[in-house]
């Protein structure tokens, strides 16, 4: 007796609807995290884009407990959280000491909320894993609301917040408001890591949103050709582990993760080999 590697289904399956849910949600993260995760990687900031997704599970298990919308608490929490940060972490050593204080008091909570409620613990994998393929339509739309709102306000704020990443004592020297930038650029993560979290949870968001930005800076120079390398990146991260876990029995953020790693590595690899 063999046991079948693919689902013989695995087309029906890409064409139902809560794939295609996934699929269009998949690319607003993928714009989302593309022109993010470069910013973050420029102003040091991996290690706080990784922990507002820890810092927003007590808001998620917190809305489960009140019987609101996971993403709402979520992205009440991570925001306020990054606004903490950012309003105490002016240097890169000061944000990783208020990050990690924050952090640990959040995640404690979000603990806490979960033991009060059976529901919230039974919600807690699929925050701290995510679960893409129960994206509703509802959510997709909330998602291209919020991609257009980040375009339209990274095009306005893109010179003072690039010039501050790259050096932040001489944009400071030239006038630009350097605390607003750091408020602003926390604020716009945390929104970011809000509906990036729902495709690979809280444990797993570094792969989509630092991975993918971190391999194109080893491909190209230009900070707009990041972004958008970045993006295509983790667009093809997003739909690659979704077609294959369609075809094989495997979780989408599990392939997902794979797949940004492994771009990643060849990416090493391939700068390795060119030195």
């Amino acid at each position: 007796m063999t046991t079948q590697v693919f689902d013989p289904h695995w087309m029906e399956i890409l064409a139902a609807p809560f794939m295609r849910n996934a699929m269009v949600a998949g690319l607003c993260i993928a714009v989302a995290a593309g022109a993010m995760g470069y910013f973050t990687i420029a102003r040091h900031s991996t290690f706080a884009a990784h922990a507002l997704a820890h810092i927003g599970l007590p808001g998620a298990t917190g809305a489960v407990l009140l019987g609101l919308p996971v993403s709402a608490g979520m992205g009440l929490f991570a925001l306020g959280g990054a606004l903490v940060i950012g309003a105490l972490g002016k240097r890169a050593s000061q944000r990783e000491i208020a990050t990690g204080t924050v952090l640990a008091f959040a995640t404690g909570l979000g603990l806490f909320f979960a033991r009060m409620s059976s529901s919230a613990s039974q919600q807690m994998q699929a925050i701290l894993f995510g679960s893409i393929l129960t994206i509703t339509r509802g959510q997709v739309i909330g998602f291209i609301i919020f991609d257009a709102v980040l375009l339209i306000l990274l095009a306005l704020i893109y010179r003072p917040l690039l010039f501050s990443s790259l050096d932040e004592q001489v944009a400071q020297a030239r006038g630009v408001p350097i605390g607003l930038m750091n408020l602003t650029f926390m604020a716009i993560m945390a929104g970011v890591i809000t509906i990036a979290v729902p495709a690979v949870g809280t444990l797993l968001i570094f792969a989509l949103v630092v991975t993918p930005a971190a391999t194109a800076n080893i491909l190209v120079a230009s900070p707009l050709r990041a972004m958008l390398l970045s993006g295509l990146i983790c667009l093809a991260s997003i739909w690659g582990g979704l077609v294959i876990s369609a075809m094989v029995p495997a979780p989408p953020s599990f392939i997902i993760v794979t797949l940004s790693t492994l771009f990643w590595a060849l990416a090493k690899g391939w700068a390795a080999l060119r030195a």
